[in-house]
């Protein structure tokens, strides 16, 4: 058979196949259709509704979207799921004072545009909580809203890539919200944009970029919540007054990971925080960046990570006291500068302090002063940082120790390093989380906070 007759065919053949296929295909696309238009209308139910009262739907699947205009409690008894078809978002208060809880939120739209959600809010005194929102792009959506309360959620995206999915939480010019006992897995952010006072508290979020991104947002709250397994931990732009406590970060990791970030913010305090297992643990990009402002950074455990701490540059202005760093590469890396010790630097505990306590104080008698050598090369040079760790480098700097060519540079001194850190109760303390959607990850793996109490005892 010649080239032509092969080519016709494989034409007719496809032809062939299209007209056999397409009827089951036509059939299939109306049966999903008529499948959707067979589910009741949760709008009705809603509209029928007195304002204030209490709606408990019959158990069983309501079709979407819902657009809540009035003060209404809508109650699943955990026995309702509301699928929005794959529209737009599943359910809208576009009102004051209403109230979603023990609801399934399912199947929104895909529109990053339109911000297509398992619940957006667009009013005051409004309470979203306990409810399970799944498959929708992004979880719960407040735009210039205020005094909300969003409780004991279980929150993820669409199964696409990072990049592509939508944030768990996202607030926009909304002020003195409370979001609270969360549960979040495999969605992008949870992000703050221009909205100042609110509470961010007890969240649990794993698997995602940025566990939480604040943006020109001030006075903001962030306490005992748990961030694991993400790129980013807590990163803070053009953000100032931030209070950062009491946190539990580890595990992010990659190229950008960091704990905790700040970028040209100021009075940003950090306190009582633990930082594990992060390519950096905290990293200060000009911060702070208001003249007379400092940022306080105190009794926080940074461990076990590749940088302790980073600086963009030769900065001043940040006060880090009666910190515990323990087991990171590398302590201090004032990058694009040859000194981090502009800032302040007192009381803080590192584990490669080699000096004594004669008088048995509790204070190294010595200054901890920690010099710059041939690890030089990777500070100045970015690209260099591939090479870091490697045999040759490590070789290069003991050299340089042990007979140095050039004047090392003091990187930091902190004139009363601690001994043995009395302030271990920060370690031991795992802020609590939901444990609503499953058991406990990673049970029988290492466990590295008991790991460190133990080094620390010994």
């Amino acid at each position: 058979m010649g080239l032509v007759g092969l080519a016709v065919k494989r034409i007719v053949g496809r032809w062939s196949l299209a007209r056999c296929l397409g009827p089951i295909l036509v059939v299939l696309l109306f049966a999903g259709v008529d499948a959707m238009a067979a589910l009741p209308s949760l709008q009705v139910l809603v509209d029928a509704a007195e304002e204030n009262s209490v709606l408990e739907p019959p158990p069983g699947i309501y079709a979407g979207p819902v657009v809540v205009d009035k003060p209404l409690t809508i109650d699943g008894r955990n026995q309702v799921t509301i699928d929005g078809g794959g529209k737009g978002t599943v359910v809208l208060l576009d009102t004051d004072g209403a109230t979603l809880k023990n609801l399934h939120l399912t199947n929104s739209g895909n529109s990053h545009n339109d911000i297509d959600a398992g619940v957006q809010v667009r009013g005051n005194f409004n309470v979203v909580r306990d409810n399970r929102i799944d498959d929708c792009l992004f979880g719960v959506d407040l735009q210039q809203s205020a005094n909300n309360i969003v409780r004991g959620n279980q929150i993820s995206s669409k199964a696409v890539e990072l990049g592509m999915r939508g944030d768990a939480i996202r607030l926009w010019y909304s002020v003195q919200n409370q979001i609270t006992d969360n549960l979040v897995r495999d969605s992008r952010d949870m992000v703050v944009w221009y909205s100042k006072d609110n509470r961010i508290a007890h969240n649990d979020a794993r698997r995602g970029r940025y566990s939480l991104h604040f943006m020109y947002s001030g006075e903001n709250e962030v306490t005992d919540n748990r961030f694991e397994d993400n790129s980013v931990g807590i990163f803070v732009m053009y953000s100032d007054g931030v209070r950062i406590r009491n946190n539990y970060i580890a595990h992010a990791l990659g190229v950008t990971g960091m704990g905790i970030g700040f970028k040209e913010s100021s009075n940003v305090e950090v306190a009582g925080n633990q930082v594990l297992y992060c390519a950096t643990g905290l990293y200060l990009d000009v911060s702070p960046y208001q003249p007379e402002t400092t940022n306080q950074v105190r009794n926080n455990l940074i461990a076990y990570s590749g940088l302790g701490v980073q600086f963009l540059n030769d900065w001043q202005g940040n006060i880090l006291e009666e910190n515990i760093f323990k087991g990171n590469i590398t302590q201090v890396s004032p990058g694009g500068g040859k000194t981090a010790n502009r800032n302040q630097w007192q009381g803080n505990h590192w584990d490669d302090y080699e000096g004594f306590d004669r008088d048995g104080d509790g204070i190294g008698d010595a200054p901890y002063e920690l010099y710059s050598y041939a690890d030089r090369v990777w500070m100045d040079v970015p690209a260099a940082q591939f090479f870091k760790g490697s045999p040759v480098l490590e070789l290069m700097d003991f050299l340089e120790r042990l007979a140095p060519f050039t004047e090392p540079h003091l990187v930091v001194r902190d004139r009363a390093p601690v001994m043995q850190p009395e302030r271990i109760e920060v370690a031991a303390k795992e802020p609590a989380a939901p444990e609503a959607v499953a058991p406990a990850e990673g049970a029988g793996q290492f466990d590295a906070l008991k790991a460190l109490r133990d080094s620390l005892a010994k």
